[in-house]
């Protein structure tokens, strides 16, 4: 029998804020309790699994006895995005933050980015991605200047229309960009912010594309790559790697995309880990302060949840997990730094508390033990105690 492990990151879905929230701005902050509030959550198999049984969750309201190992854990990187956080699932702890720019880039790397790309910029400091296209995509089409801009995370975003710059171009100008982006400027992604429509009715599209650092270190997905098993990835997680420790890419364009592609891979002959993300939690609904949105996108996954646990194989083990926060009820557009839950579901897995775990590389030492890959890399493998 093939060992197959499935992770499934909900991008954004936290568990309540860490202790040391207070540091990042973030005290208080709670993205799932923020949902609770909707009617538009409805989410039975998730609190089957035992979501309410999580500590410090009992407002979901716990079950007599769930179906899943259950738990949280807390993040040991400095950061609270998408980068910092998936490479500690995967194995890696980011001690030092990863740069951000609330004033904008620098002069110097605005003009050398214009030479590079023989094109002038717009913005060039924090913005919403919706409103920047909204104030600046007129003059962007009138000029054929880039709009540049970044957020609280460390990112240096590119938007520009597929009439005047074609997509492919776009991506040629990221990846300018993530040459020029290194040391002190070495932001975790540049991102390519394609859109569409005319002014006042213009859209970003699904051809979105990141550009990610490379791990600071050796993952998980190195290791099992190493050892001749297969890894998939099925979103935006070949960008945040950088395309490290990947054998096969599947590119999705929303969260429906990524659940149907995640099923698509179910019932295909592999052995090794699919590493799933999906992203919609955060950038659709997150990041616009979107409650009901964000509670009805958890509760489709929650409905997809069943027939995918029920075509699981004996071996399979699925995992259930988040990179950050992003609390849509907060009083910032931004991520917030939580707790992340843990579910852990497979026939040969004991429903049992996983408690708290000191770090999300857990999973990446766990997700070793399942595939009997030898790992030395940080975390405490909790496989052997579901068993």
């Amino acid at each position: 029998m093939k060992n197959r492990v499935f992770l499934i990151v909900l991008d954004s879905v936290g568990a309540g804020s860490l202790p040391d929230a207070a540091a990042y701005g973030d005290a208080g902050s709670n993205t799932i309790r923020s949902l609770s509030a909707s009617d538009m959550l409805h989410i039975p198999n998730l609190r089957s699994m035992g979501y309410g049984n999580i500590d410090g969750l009992d407002f979901l309201g716990a079950v007599e006895t769930p179906i899943a190992a259950y738990g949280r854990m807390r993040e040991v990187s400095v950061g609270k995005d998408t980068t910092t956080g998936h490479w500690e699932l995967a194995g890696v702890i980011s001690e030092h933050p990863l740069p951000t720019f609330p004033d904008g880039f620098p002069e110097e790397i605005i003009q050398e980015f214009c030479r590079l790309t023989g094109r002038g910029v717009l913005c060039n400091r924090p913005y919403s991605g919706t409103q920047v296209i909204a104030d600046y995509g007129l003059r962007h089409m009138q000029t054929g200047d880039l709009i540049v801009y970044t957020s609280a995370d460390s990112v240096f975003q590119i938007a520009a229309h597929e009439d005047v710059v074609p997509t492919e171009q776009l991506y040629t100008y990221c990846e300018t960009a993530r040459k020029l982006l290194i040391g002190p400027y070495g932001v975790g992604r540049v991102i390519a912010r394609p859109f569409i429509g005319t002014p006042g009715n213009f859209t970003r599209t699904a051809r979105r594309h990141d550009y990610s650092l490379e791990p600071i270190g050796r993952t998980v997905l190195d290791t099992l790559k190493a050892a001749g098993k297969d890894v998939l990835a099925v979103g935006k997680i070949t960008d945040i790697f950088a395309g490290r420790g990947i054998t096969q890419t599947y590119l999705s364009k929303s969260n429906a995309d990524g659940m149907r592609i995640a099923a698509e891979l179910q019932r295909q002959p592999f052995e090794g880990l699919c590493f799933v993300n999906l992203v919609d939690f955060d950038s659709v609904y997150g990041h616009r302060n979107d409650i009901d949105g964000y509670a009805r996108a958890l509760s489709e996954f929650d409905s997809w949840l069943p027939q995918f646990m029920k075509q699981m194989l004996p071996e399979d083990v699925l995992v259930i997990t988040a990179d950050h926060g992003c609390d849509p009820g907060y009083h910032t557009t931004d991520h917030t730094r939580e707790y992340v839950p843990l579910f852990v579901y497979g026939h040969g897995i004991k429903p049992e508390s996983l408690g708290t775990r000191s770090s999300f590389t857990d999973v990446a030492a766990s997700v070793a033990a399942w595939l009997q890959v030898p790992y030395d890399g940080a975390g405490s493998s909790f496989a052997a105690d579901l068993t």
